[in-house]
């Protein structure tokens, strides 16, 4: 089945918008029990499809747990390269390593042996026409890696880096707290 058609099946399975919400100013995200309506700014639009396609090719739903499989998937294979889009991973990564860590950590292992979506370079009108058995195919590193000293140090780098996102605005709050009672 062509990508296009499993997007439609996948939006509609998971409660989402035509084309992944691309047409609407605003996303809604439900965090600590709390909905919280942000911005769509212009860069995610652009990128959601492929965010939506990594989903498809890991076999994710859009719960916390499917999120965090995706953002652990996104940091190993190198999303962090794409500023400013990665802060959406690396702020859900530090989120969802509080709720579900082995998972975080299942998506960042799976991660090493593939290459990314987005550094396929394909448009996305030859994303919307292509099967989804050539993308698991093209996705597939040659060669496997196992988790070694050199992988676990980078687990921990990204999980470090992806609490101090993750906790920024706590992080500023406590120090404006500080700094009214000096």
């Amino acid at each position: 089945m062509t990508l296009d058609k499993l997007l439609i099946e996948f939006y509609k399975d998971n409660g989402i918008p035509e084309n992944g919400g691309i047409d609407k100013d605003t996303f809604e995200m439900k965090v600590l029990g709390m909905n919280l309506k942000l911005p769509n700014p212009k860069f995610r639009k652009k990128m959601i499809h492929i965010h939506d396609i990594q989903h498809l090719l890991n076999k994710c739903d859009t719960s916390w747990k499917g999120e965090g499989f995706i953002a652990g998937w996104e940091i190993s294979t190198g999303f962090w390269k794409y500023f400013p889009i990665c802060i959406f991973s690396l702020w859900a990564m530090g989120y969802i390593l509080w709720l579900h860590p082995k998972t975080v950590f299942s998506g960042f292992k799976k991660g090493l042996n593939d290459i990314g979506i987005i550094d396929l370079k394909i448009s996305k009108s030859d994303f919307m026409k292509m099967e989804y058995d050539q993308l698991v195919k093209i996705t597939r590193k040659e060669s496997t890696i196992e988790m070694g000293i050199i992988q676990w140090f980078k687990f921990l780098f990204w999980s470090f880096i992806s609490q101090i996102i993750f906790l920024f605005p706590l992080i500023l709050i406590i120090i404006g707290i500080l700094w009214l009672i000096k």
